[in-house]
């Protein structure tokens, strides 16, 4: 009898508390700007030593966060780096779609807030009618709420400079190694070479 009052009791509950979190929930554009906690940790070093200047905190050498816009832009911001050169920088386009880890994902203005691992793969970046298309080895994409996105991969290279002969006598070979592999190290290494030049060859018949 107890345990049933109080599945009612919860029952009835539910909705009220539904309600309530519905009426507090914002977008992250419509929160009031909240103090940092630099300036949370330099109010309570003044109370403490007032006489004394307080140390300054990584935070304070941090560009400010680039504000939220009112309106979704009509482009999208793209820097595209590599270890050794930048591909796209400040680059303006209509969208990227990204090999991420999770699956092909397109990336419009007005994107939320992400971090995506990407896998070996497509990434195309559209613009009106162009699309310029790059084989990447992996990575990580860094979709920030005021319409940038900073494209960060290992080895990137644009499809039409991909050899396919190259790439199926490599996958060739690979797929070789992994059948006559004896040790779990040259498993591994074998099946990563089967991955990328799998995907690579993915890449150029799709």
């Amino acid at each position: 009898m107890l345990r049933h009052a109080a599945t009612l009791l919860l029952t009835r509950r539910r909705p009220t508390l539904t309600a309530s979190l519905t009426k507090s929930r914002y977008f992250s554009a419509d929160l009031a700007a909240t103090e940092t906690a630099d300036e949370t940790f330099v109010e309570a070093w003044r109370k403490v030593v007032p006489n004394i200047d307080p140390p300054k905190t990584p935070s304070s050498f941090m560009k400010p966060r680039p504000a939220v816009p009112s309106t979704i832009p009509g482009k999208l911001t793209v820097n595209f780096y590599l270890p050794y050169t930048s591909e796209l920088s400040g680059k303006e386009v209509d969208m990227v779609i990204v090999p991420a880890t999770t699956g092909q994902m397109g990336v419009l203005p007005g994107h939320v807030g992400t971090i995506a691992e990407l896998k070996s793969g497509v990434l195309s970046v559209h613009n009106g009618n162009d699309v310029t298309k790059y084989f990447v080895s992996g990575g990580f994409t860094f979709i920030h709420p005021n319409s940038v996105t900073d494209i960060i991969a290992v080895e990137a290279v644009p499809i039409d400079r991909i050899d396919s002969s190259l790439v199926q006598k490599g996958l060739a070979e690979f797929t070789q190694k992994l059948s006559s592999a004896s040790t779990d190290y040259e498993k591994a290494e074998a099946q990563i070479g089967v991955d990328v030049y799998s995907a690579l060859n993915s890449a150029l018949t799709g």
